[in-house]
């Protein structure tokens, strides 16, 4: 059984078993290996990746599950020369220790922003509560996560209109 879907905006196929968890595919058929197995239980999160556009575990999800749709990997979010902006802040604080649960780490973050662009750091630590880090370098992620978003919420500040306060103190465009 052939089974196609995108792959970091590339359309492919795989006649893997459809049991065949989507990392295994994606490490072993397409040879991308950012994305890491850690605990194959689904619940540390370093095998994190997009599916159309939402986070998922991807050591227990099967294959067959993602035919036809979008699937994201951490090579898929940047490059050294052109980094996602959640890359380049893990860069710019030094983020990760051994660096193994990263990729899972920064795939949930870009879900949490897409979904929250303001978020709080409560909110942070609600949303990246599905990603273990074992060296603890869960402040650098925060920190990391907030830093975005604050750019986040410059950028739409500065592409929005410029507000004036008319004589009535009514907010006009």
């Amino acid at each position: 059984m052939t089974i196609e879907f995108t792959l970091n905006g590339k359309p492919v196929s795989t006649d893997d078993d459809p049991a065949t968890p989507l990392l295994w595919v994606v490490r072993g058929s397409f040879k991308l290996k950012g994305s890491k197995f850690g605990c194959g239980m689904g619940l540390c999160g370093a095998c994190t990746m997009h599916i159309d556009g939402a986070a998922v575990k991807t050591c227990i999800l099967p294959v067959a599950s993602v035919a036809g749709k979008e699937i994201t990997t951490i090579e898929g979010m940047g490059s050294a020369d052109n980094m996602h902006p959640l890359q380049q802040a893990w860069v710019e604080i030094s983020v990760p220790q051994c660096g193994y649960c990263q990729s899972g780490q920064i795939m949930a973050a870009a879900s949490l922003l897409k979904n929250n662009p303001a978020p709080t750091a409560a909110d942070v630590d609600a949303g990246m509560a599905g990603n273990i880090c074992r060296c603890g370098c869960y402040p650098r992620i925060k920190q990391a996560i907030l830093n975005v978003a604050r750019l986040n919420v410059a950028q739409l500040k500065l592409d929005e209109p410029a507000l004036a306060y008319n004589a009535s103190d009514e907010v006009t465009p």
